[in-house]
This record gives C-alpha cells, structure tokens and sequence, in this order.
C-alpha cells in the first residue's frame, strides 16, 4: 500500500531514499534547508520544500502529524538536529520514524528518544559492496541472514524478452532456487509475478536468493544467450 513520507535531509543518502520510494509510488516530500538540494529534487518526488525541520511550527505547517513515516537522513555533521528533528516527530505522533545514525553512540540516543528504527547506512553499505561484485547488473544488496538476502538486479542480457519460467526464476523450488519477489517497470511495479511474465529491458528485478544463487546469473544468462544462437 503506497505511502506518505517524509524524507528530510537532501544529502546523498537522503536524495536516494526519497527517490527510491518516489519511483516505488510512494507520496514523498522531501525538506532541506538548502535551495540548491531541494531544486535537485523537483520532478524526483512529490514535493520538495526548502524549509527548517528542526521548528515545529514548520513541520505542523507542512501537515506532518498526517504522514505515516518519517526518515530522518541527516548526516553525521548534524548529529544535533537529527537528535532534535527526532524529538519533534516522536511529539507529532507520527506511526513510524527512520533515523539515520553516524555512530553507536548516536544510534543509540536515537533510540532512547523514540526512533523506531535506527539505520547505520556506512556499515550496511560496507556489506552490500561485499555483494556487488558478483553481479554487474546488480544495483543493491540486502542482508537478511548470513548467506541470503534480497538484491534488485537488473535482468542481464541473456534474459532479455524471456519469461521467468523460462529462465529459470519463476521460485525458489525452480532450478536455480532463485524467487522474484517483484518487478518494478517505471513507476509500476508487480508483486509474485506470473512465471509467463516477459522481461523487458529496462526492468528492475526484486529477488530472494543466497550469494551463491546470485552469483551464477551471468552463468545463467550467458547459456540462455548461447541457446538463442544455436
């Protein structure tokens, strides 16, 4: 069900997640004290406004207390405001805050005052570039346990114009143990899709795999491409 979020702090990190979920259909508006940041994001959310989060006549203004989540994506220069933006959304009473942490110390604090998650965003990067290079066309890498995560991919050339069940990615009990969890296609996206969907380029895939599983698919695409030719 899509969303209405608020994602302040226009930083690299920050830029990337409201994106993202703007791209996931999600309604997102995104605050920044800075007129340049807030002008690169026109056209990549809902809304962008230049304003100052950490007063709370600004972020009632902005109809706040109406969202249901709440990302905190300052950086580690601003480790004050975030703690401060923080306070303010815990007495808006807003479902759900996502703060981003620069240390153990800070998440921590982040914690005591009512964050409901903590993200450390340098350390889970440190992991995820562990994974990417296994896969070119992979874009990102989640952890969910030792060995097995959740990657968006896109499909390599090999798969191009073939249905999931032809390539061998329609479950995890198909012969490569890899499930597709959705595709996004533009501003669309299909969750458990059919194993009769087509891949197209320019798809995003959502997939649950082990390290292992993801690391064949060039393998896989390479003797799909082979088996075209011949």
């Amino acid at each position: 069900m899509n969303k209405q979020v608020c994602v302040i702090g226009m930083g690299r990190f920050g830029s990337t997640i409201a994106r993202e979920l703007y791209q996931g259909g999600h309604d997102v508006l995104a605050i920044d004290a800075d007129e340049v940041r807030i002008q690169e994001q026109m056209g990549h959310v809902t809304y962008a406004v230049r304003a100052d989060a950490t007063n709370e006549s600004v972020l009632r203004e902005l109809d706040l207390p109406d969202y249901d989540v709440a990302i905190v994506a300052l950086g580690g220069d601003y480790v004050q405001a975030s703690v401060g933006v923080t306070v303010l959304l815990k007495s808006l009473d807003i479902p759900m805050i996502v703060a981003r942490a620069a240390n153990d110390l800070h998440g921590e604090t982040l914690e005591r005052i009512g964050a409901d998650r903590v993200i450390f965003p340098e350390a889970e990067n440190a992991r995820r570039v562990a994974k990417l290079e296994f896969v070119r066309e992979l874009l990102d890498y989640m952890p969910i346990l030792a060995d097995y995560g959740i990657s968006k991919i896109r499909p390599p050339e090999g798969m191009l114009n073939r249905t999931l069940e032809a390539a061998g990615l329609s479950g995890a009990g198909d012969r490569h143990g890899i499930s597709v969890l959705a595709i996004r296609r533009g501003r669309t996206s299909f969750l458990h899709p059919s194993k009769d969907e087509v891949m197209q380029h320019g798809d995003v895939l959502i997939l649950a795999a082990t390290s292992e599983q993801l690391s064949k698919l060039p393998e896989i695409a390479k003797r799909l491409a082979g088996d075209s030719s011949s």
